[in-house]
């Protein structure tokens, strides 16, 4: 399994805003992509920071719904809310736990 992992800062005031956004837009959209995993989005609303996780068969499944656009789609709702531009990493999953 693989996880992209963004993390980004975003106008404090905008923290709900931003929760719904996710929820309603960028969850439902995962779940339309092949290879698609899971998805959590962690969120510090008193610093304005959050991290998204999303997690994918393989790294070639994420590599893939980043090619058709769908990962810079979801981003770009969020422009109002930033305060810095977002960072995106990936990572093989060696341990996972439920």
């Amino acid at each position: 399994m693989y996880a992209r992992v963004t993390t980004l800062s975003f106008k404090v005031e905008k923290a709900e805003e931003g929760i719904r956004l996710f929820e309603e837009s960028v969850v439902p959209a995962a779940r339309a992509q092949k290879g698609f995993r899971g998805i959590a989005l962690l969120a510090d609303r008193e610093a304005g920071r959050c991290v998204a996780l999303t997690y994918w068969d393989d790294q070639a499944a994420a590599a893939a719904n980043e090619e058709n656009r769908y990962y810079q789609e979801q981003l770009v709702k969020f422009l109002p809310l930033y305060t810095t531009a977002p960072v995106r990493e990936g990572f093989e999953v060696v341990v996972e736990s439920r």
